[in-house]
């Protein structure tokens, strides 16, 4: 027995609102950024490989400390009426559970990790970083699959402020969740 599809149209608009993101089907691939319905297409096998990779990491460390949760894309992550974005990776503290409601996160988690794209790295390094600092990410990463590197910010008066920086080999270290570390050549390995 197969299932009616839901087709909703969304009239074209100048600025779009959560109203209007929150009609479109589940995992449609778009965000809500400035107002706008961007498209996200799937990933590539790479990102995703590396993105498996961080989660495991982040996600045993957390995890086995019973720190708090980690999810994964796609989830939305509400920051107002024409912000929902979709991080590769969120961590939510076990204090502020509060913001985790049934359709959404309302606010900013602790930790973001973006895994840049062709398609959202702009997004990724300028809209969504400056919104992510605004509203209180306390941590932000960048993996880069083309340099190989992740860089590591911490939010500082609505700010990021650039903390780490490795490329191809070393460690990055978490600057909230004390003992995670990542070897960055492990992220980056091809299968």
């Amino acid at each position: 027995m197969s299932l009616p599809i839901r087709e909703i149209e969304i009239p074209p608009k100048e600025v779009y609102t959560y109203a209007d993101y929150a009609l479109l089907p589940e995992g449609a691939p778009y965000q809500l950024i400035g107002g706008k319905l961007v498209m996200t297409p799937a990933p590539t096998t790479y990102h995703q490989i590396i993105s498996m990779r961080l989660e495991g990491k982040v996600f045993n460390f957390i995890n086995g400390k019973n720190l708090g949760v980690v999810l994964f894309a796609p989830i939305d992550v509400y920051f107002g009426e024409k912000e929902t974005y979709q991080p590769d990776i969120i961590f939510i503290a076990q204090d502020r559970f509060h913001i985790i409601e049934p359709a959404r996160i309302n606010g900013a988690p602790d930790l973001v990790v973006e895994i840049l794209s062709p398609s959202t790295g702009y997004y990724d390094l300028k809209k969504k970083a400056r919104t992510y600092a605004r509203h209180g990410v306390k941590e932000y990463w960048i993996a880069d699959p083309e340099d190989r590197s992740i860089e590591v910010y911490k939010g500082q008066e609505e700010k990021f402020v650039l903390d780490q920086q490795v490329e191809e080999k070393g460690r990055v270290k978490s600057l909230i969740l004390n003992g995670l570390e990542v070897e960055v050549r492990d992220i980056f390995a091809q299968l």
